[in-house]
């Protein structure tokens, strides 16, 4: 009984020695055996590891991608026009040995935050190179490429890769905003001035252009109108000269009667002509053949 009573907790020491000795790496991670804070072993391939129970300890670290935002950083580009900028970038944990000499027992946090660092001063220097104009633009994927290649260096003195950085957002600081807008508008308002500008000129070379066309027009209708009142005349003049070599007697009749009725109209005129004038001499013939 005495024998049994001692082999129990042998047992149980054994059991939990053998236990405490196994250790499972799943596909999202890596890990580190460490012996008095000093790197004995990685198992970065996803399985089982063993280790020396109460003298080994493991430290496993996320083998994914990861993410991270930077605060809001306000950057001055080369035309001193100050922008807020938001940023985030991707990243791994390449080399699980490095990264632990690297951020010690701080972890995954303490190496955030130098990456912050990293990649703020990276975003300074890049962005600071360049116009406002560029920064704002919608193919601005060269200068988060610059960006990235900066920092992957000094990342991998961290066992870090960088993956990928991306500018999310990018606004004017609120109290550029206001002094932002008057001058868009002031450019705005410029560029429909001149627009209208450019329109009054069109506008009045097409008027100019329109009158000189409507003066040729009225100068060749007034042409041809000349024309066919002067070939009218010549034809009517034909005609009358044809009618009076035909007959001259009713010729000098019809001239007479025109000329009566031209004169004697209705009104108070006053004509004094002597009885015998050739004027009446229709009127005093019988025959309305003009007397001699």
């Amino acid at each position: 009984m005495r024998a049994t009573a001692l082999l129990i907790p042998a047992v149980v020491v054994a059991v939990v020695a053998a236990i405490s000795s196994v250790f499972i790496v799943d596909e999202r991670e890596k890990a580190l055996v460490l012996q008095f804070g000093q790197i004995v072993k990685v198992k970065e391939n996803p399985g089982v590891g063993f280790k020396i129970p109460l003298i080994q300890e493991v430290v496993k670290y996320d083998d994914r991608i990861l993410s991270r935002d930077l605060e809001p950083l306000e950057i001055t580009p080369s035309d001193d026009r100050r922008l807020v900028v938001d940023a985030f970038a991707r990243y791994r944990i390449a080399n699980v040995e490095q990264f632990r000499q690297a951020v010690g027992g701080g972890g995954e946090e303490t190496a955030a935050r130098r990456l912050d660092s990293i990649l703020r001063a990276e975003t300074r220097e890049v962005l600071g190179s360049v116009s406002s104009n560029d920064i704002l633009s919608t193919d601005r994927a060269a200068l988060m490429l610059r960006i990235r290649n900066g920092a992957i260096a000094e990342a991998l003195g961290l066992g870090l890769q960088v993956i990928d950085v991306r500018l999310k957002r990018t606004d004017l600081p609120p109290e550029n905003l206001n002094a932002t807008y008057e001058r868009m508008k002031a450019e705005r308002e410029r560029e429909a001035a001149d627009e209208i500008a450019r329109g009054n000129e069109a506008a009045l070379r097409v008027r100019a252009q329109a009158d000189r066309t409507v003066v040729e027009l009225v100068s060749e209708s007034q042409r041809q109108a000349e024309i066919t009142r002067g070939e009218a005349d010549a034809e009517r003049n034909a005609i009358f000269a044809t009618s009076f070599g035909a007959d001259p007697e009713f010729f000098e009749f019809y001239r007479s009667m025109t000329a009566y009725t031209r004169a004697l109209k209705p009104g108070n005129s006053t004509m004094v002509l002597s009885p015998d004038n050739e004027f009446f001499n229709y009127l005093k013939s019988d025959t309305g053949i003009a007397t001699q």
